[in-house]
């Protein structure tokens, strides 16, 4: 066997399997190491699968609301947890599948193991040495454990553990309200769970604008979900019957939670340990590799993306740079990536979605702005959908050019493309306003918003 390539890629997820994708349609010889399944945490632990659990919340929610739609269930809707973790795992099973056959068609070698950088230009594996001319880390994040709430499995648990549990609990802490906290708190308060979401910042979602917070907390609380904010907790102890005693400090002071199962969701850890970084002379800040605008460390031919560095750690960011990066190697001479348009979506029910700056933010760089605003209970197409909680924020600045976008409602993590595309091309409100949205839809929401911010909205 050959061991020398153009390019190897350690791990397989988003970043990693696009940058090989990548690099092979450059027409490089390419190795990816990959030490667990195919399409890294994202596709079988994280994106994917959630938002399979998160559709089998939505049909079960829909299910019990039957009656208001004219349609007649006989009999109890039950959730059959079971099934929707079966069907989950199916679902992750598939993509995995579908990312195998993608290395394969573009004639990726696919080395399984640990890669550790034995040389700027060498990986070893599983005690094999490969060697390569440029070298992309891709090796992704695993969940944050806190000494005060140490992960079990089993009582305290991480999302990777959340996916499969073997039963729905009657009760839940959740400890974090980020992306995934949320999602997983929409799904087992929609199963019936008593949710609590505890919060250490003063809004829930503390990476979104304030109206997105102030919408989403009353949609918890729809679902009977109790929501803390500027909350600590001090400490997570399993009893001997099984049962999680969470002590909080908060509003009311100090007390302690009671709950079956707690969810630790309070970020991630980078996975830099024993991959050989500190013996290269790697350069790392703050648990991220450090690297130049085309990702490359201060070790000539040795890369970096995802969620290893200092940017969003989201899939599609990780994407990005993946071909950004590969693109620089192979001397195409690729535009940076722009930060300041990257979209976020959460996959509650209704769902959040953004892009660029929040009002906060605008607010504190001093910049003259201007505000539209178009509620889902004036959308026709949402009263007919019955799905009337939620909001299209458009934020401009004086030149009327898109600072930011915050949706919520439902399927808006579908819309978040069109304000994207705008704040990319530089489009501002009467562009926006003055184009021709189709009748009826909920994507009719940001013409009006922008339509508000101009003075001139027609349903309002």
């Amino acid at each position: 066997m050959d061991n020398r390539y153009d390019i190897i890629v350690i791990g397989s997820g988003p970043g990693g399997y696009v940058a090989a994708i990548r690099a092979a349609q450059c027409g490089k010889r390419v190795a990816i190491v990959e030490k667990a399944d195919a399409g890294g945490v994202c596709l079988n632990w994280g994106c994917i699968p959630t938002k399979a659990l998160v559709r089998s919340a939505q049909v079960y929610a829909d299910c019990k609301a039957a009656a208001s739609y004219g349609v007649s269930i006989e009999g109890e809707v039950k959730p059959d947890w079971a099934k929707m973790v079966e069907r989950e795992r199916m679902v992750a099973t598939t993509m995995n599948k579908g990312v195998q056959f993608l290395l394969k068609k573009n004639n990726i070698d696919v080395i399984a193991g640990f890669g550790r950088l034995k040389a700027e230009d060498t990986v070893e594996v599983e005690g094999v040495d490969y060697e390569a001319d440029h070298i992309i880390l891709a090796t992704g994040a695993r969940p944050r454990v806190m000494p005060f709430m140490p992960i079990d499995g089993k009582h305290i648990i991480s999302s990777k553990e959340a996916l499969v549990l073997p039963e729905l609990p009657e009760t839940m802490v959740v400890v974090g309200s980020g992306a995934i906290g949320s999602e997983f708190a929409y799904i087992y308060a929609t199963m019936g769970g008593k949710v609590t979401i505890v919060e250490y910042m003063r809004q829930i979602m503390p990476l979104e604008d304030e109206d997105t917070a102030k919408a989403m907390e009353r949609a918890f609380r729809k679902l009977r979900a109790t929501v803390m904010t500027s909350t600590t907790v001090k400490s997570v102890a399993v009893r001997e019957d099984g049962k999680c005693d969470v002590v909080i400090e908060g509003k009311k002071g100090e007390q302690t939670l009671e709950a079956d199962i707690v969810l630790s969701a309070v970020g991630i850890k980078s996975n830099i340990e024993d991959m050989g970084l500190e013996e290269l002379g790697i350069e790392i800040e703050r648990d991220k590799i450090k690297v130049d605008e085309h990702y490359k460390t201060n070790i000539d031919g040795v890369y970096a993306i995802g969620d290893i560095i200092a940017t969003p750690a989201l899939a599609h960011v990780a994407s990005a740079e993946a071909i950004h990066c590969v693109e620089h190697i192979c001397g195409l001479n690729p535009e940076a990536v722009d930060y300041s348009t990257i979209p976020s979506c959460i996959f509650t029910s209704p769902e959040v979605a953004s892009v660029g700056m929040t009002e906060a933010q605008v607010k504190a760089q001093g910049i003259e702005y201007k505000v539209g605003k178009f509620p889902y209970t004036a959308s026709g197409k949402a009263t007919a959908a019955g799905e009337r909680d939620g909001f299209v924020k458009l934020i401009f600045d004086a030149e009327e050019k898109l600072l930011g976008a915050h949706f919520v409602g439902h399927n808006v993590t579908e819309m978040i493309g069109e304000p994207t595309l705008a704040k990319v091309l530089g489009v501002n409100a009467h562009r926006i306003a003055r184009t021709i949205h189709a009748h009826p839809s909920m994507h009719e929401a940001v013409m009006e918003a922008a339509e508000d911010a101009l003075g001139c909205a027609i349903h309002m």
